[in-house]
């Protein structure tokens, strides 16, 4: 009982010294990082409620043993630090395709991931321009691409919002 009535507390404290940052209607922009090979992604938010977005990234992953592509969904909670910057933090899913350069008895074709997204950003005062950085766990649920089944995606994101 004790437990349960700390964590009740805490939420309701955390809930309370947290105040959301407005969220803009739309973001569009690139998103770039390293998971197992240089990628790059074109990335859209779309404002979903006063804390939260839902992310759409469509890109590339590109190294010695894989090429690939991938469509990534991501729904996210949005909450202030201070003044412009935020963080968030997410989960949805990815859809891909990838070739095969070099693994013996691995088969090229299509993916679907699970994903994760935990990140800080930093809202431009008086510029319409977004800023983040972000990490990114993938999981493979179907063939998923290069050696194993988790792929951990460190990026650094830039949006023009309107």
């Amino acid at each position: 009982m004790k437990k349960l009535f700390f964590t009740v507390a805490l939420l309701v404290g955390f809930v309370t010294i947290v105040s959301a940052q407005e969220v803009s209607p739309h973001a569009i922009g690139i998103r770039t990082g390293d998971n197992d090979g240089f990628g790059a992604e074109i990335s859209y938010q779309k404002k979903m409620g006063d804390i939260n977005r839902f992310e759409l990234d469509l890109g590339f992953r590109d190294n010695k043993n894989f090429d690939a592509w991938k469509l990534t969904g991501v729904y996210q909670w949005i909450w202030n630090i201070d003044g412009g910057f935020n963080w968030y933090a997410g989960f949805g899913a990815g859809l891909g395709s990838w070739n095969n350069k070099t693994f013996d008895n691995v088969d090229d074709g299509l993916f679907v991931n699970a994903v994760g997204d935990i990140g800080v950003e930093y809202n431009i005062d008086n510029f319409p321009l977004l800023i983040s950085l972000d990490f990114r766990p993938e999981f493979g649920i179907v063939n998923d691409f290069g050696d194993n089944d988790l792929g951990l995606d460190i990026a650094l994101g830039i949006r023009y919002q309107f």
